[in-house]
């Protein structure tokens, strides 16, 4: 909790910034703060477990430059989620599966490129994207002791340990009018989410696949710029 909050202070140190009007040549350049929030779909790409698709919520900052003059325009993102998977598994006393459900906190650094498709009012957004997240937590205590499923011993709160840093790609869809835009965005993990459970003595079974996965998230947010 210490290193996320002083990941998250360095972050809105570099971009938070006020409404101004600059002048470039004849040009004006805005620039602006949005407030943003919404709702997101989580998911881990992986042979690993049998996961599900959950939703969970959004909000952060930006910091756009509008650029009358360019194709494009820029901004910063920073955007703070709460995300929720739900991941097979069974207990002893019952074999029959079910999804048991894990929550992870992330705080993301986003720079994007907007690329104009009908003026300010309709762009393609594309760009990196760094983040920090916590571990996968059991939203539900009492479904620890459950058994992975495709596992023989590997327990729900065994693979909590996820890797903490992943670089992202995300592409979306903005539109919008004057200071209310409406987002729909993909997001990609590039790094192993998961490889930091390879480094876990694991007890596994006769299942030695390395653990292996790549983070899906959905996002849609409504902006408001000052």
């Amino acid at each position: 909790m210490k290193k996320l909050k002083y990941f998250l202070l360095v972050v809105i140190s570099m971009t938070f910034v006020t409404l101004t009007h600059a002048q470039h040549k004849r040009y004006a350049i805005k620039n602006g703060v949005g407030i943003q929030g919404g709702v997101t779909q989580f998911d881990i790409i992986t042979d690993n477990f049998v996961t599900k698709k959950n939703t969970g919520f959004i909000g952060g900052l930006s910091a756009s430059v509008d650029i009358p003059h360019k194709w494009y325009n820029v901004s910063y993102n920073i955007l703070l989620s709460e995300n929720n998977i739900d991941i097979a598994a069974f207990s002893l006393s019952n074999p029959t599966e079910e999804f048991v459900e894990y929550k992870m906190l992330t705080a993301q650094l986003s720079f994007l490129f907007h690329a104009k498709l009908i003026g300010s009012n309709l762009t393609l957004d594309l760009g990196p994207m760094l983040q920090y997240n916590g571990d996968l937590e059991l939203k539900d205590s009492s479904k620890e002791g459950y058994i992975i499923s495709d596992y023989d011993t590997l327990l729900t709160e065994d693979i909590s340990n996820i890797s903490n840093f992943n670089v992202n790609g995300a592409v979306g869809l903005s539109a919008g009018f004057g200071a209310f835009r409406l987002r729909a965005q993909y997001i990609y993990g590039f790094t192993n989410i998961l490889g930091k459970l390879n480094d876990e003595d694991l007890s596994v079974g006769t299942n030695d696949n390395k653990f292996k996965g790549n983070q899906s998230m959905i996002a849609f947010t409504a902006i408001i710029t000052f």
